[in-house]
């Protein structure tokens, strides 16, 4: 099976939990994509970089989702939603996927 990188599950999951939750109209919903996602990255950041890495970068991906929320007042939700999974990918990307998946 194909491994698929971290930083893509990460991105994914914030952009995946926004879109579901919109589109459903179901808040829970769009929670529980952003958890599983979040728990495979964190399960992924864990075997690749180290706990230390792992628990900054699931801090990172909290603070992107709860960050989103003001930045979307000021520039729109889905730009705001891309670009804070723009910045978590990059993080998850330089911190555990650099290396090779």
């Amino acid at each position: 099976m194909a491994k698929v990188p971290s930083s893509l599950v990460a991105a994914g999951g914030l952009v995946g939990g926004y879109g579901v939750a919109r589109w459903t109209k179901k808040r829970h919903l769009g929670g529980v994509v952003l958890a599983a996602a979040g728990a495979a990255a964190a399960w992924q950041w864990k075997e690749r970089a180290g706990g230390k890495a792992a628990g900054a970068l699931g801090v990172a991906y909290l603070a992107a989702f709860a960050g989103s929320h003001p930045l979307a007042k000021k520039v729109g939700a889905w730009p705001s939603v891309f670009g804070v999974a723009g910045a978590v990918g990059l993080a998850s990307w330089a911190v555990a996927d650099r290396k090779g998946v």
